[in-house]
This record gives structure tokens, sequence and C-alpha cells, in this order.
């Protein structure tokens, strides 16, 4: 396989979609953790403390697959800068990191959208 600038540059378009489906994600979470904060303050209902509860989760899950995202970036972006160098086999090892990163930011991503169906069950319940 040939291992030249364009490799790790294609990255960049989809870590960067990527960043920003958990930018909106994370946006989403706050406006839900404002109105549900409002709600409680006004009615302390244990359902709604519920959903806060998960909330508090969802939002150190949506940090940590952000965190990773970013720094995958970063190794992405030190891969190219060494194949620029000509330390190809550096570059290798920080693509490679990269890759990785990527993999655990997308777990965790699937972590979140799991913990999201927990919310929309509680939801659902109120319902019964």
């Amino acid at each position: 396989m040939d291992f030249d600038i364009g490799t790790p540059a294609v990255m960049f378009s989809a870590i960067s979609l990527l960043m920003l489906a958990y930018t909106n994600r994370f946006l989403a979470l706050a406006s839900l953790i404002r109105q549900h904060n409002a709600m409680y303050r006004d009615n302390p209902d244990p359902k709604i403390l519920k959903q806060i509860t998960n909330f508090r989760v969802r939002l150190s899950v949506i940090k940590w697959t952000q965190i990773f995202g970013v720094i995958s970036f970063l190794f992405c972006v030190v891969s190219m800068f060494l194949i620029f160098v000509e330390a190809v086999a550096a570059a290798k090892w920080s693509f490679a990191l990269s890759l990785i990163l990527l993999f655990i930011s997308l777990l965790l991503s699937l972590r979140e959208l799991f913990l999201s169906i927990g919310a929309l069950r509680v939801e659902l319940d109120e319902i019964r």
C-alpha cells in the first residue's frame, strides 16, 4: 500500500463531519438539560431527576467522544507533517494512532446513542 500525504488527508473530511455531528449532539443535550433543569425547579419530579442523571452520564460520554475525536484529528495532522518531512515510518505510526483514537471516539458515540435511547424510554414510560 502506498502511504503518501493523501492517505491521512482523506481522514480530514470524515473527522470534520464526525466532530460536527458530535457538536450537534452536545448542543441538543445542552438544550434538554436547560429545559429539564427548569422543569425540575418548578416541579421536583423523580422522573425528571432520572432524566437529569442520564444527561450527566451522556454529557460525560460526549465530552470524551469529542476529546478522542480531536486528538485523532491532531495525530492525523502530525502524520501529514511527518510525511512532509519524509519521516514515513513515524507518519505511519501517527496515522495508526489516529485511527485507533477515532475508533474509540466512534465506540463512545455508540455508547451515547444507547444512553439517548434509554432517556427516550424514560419519556415513553410516562405514557403508560
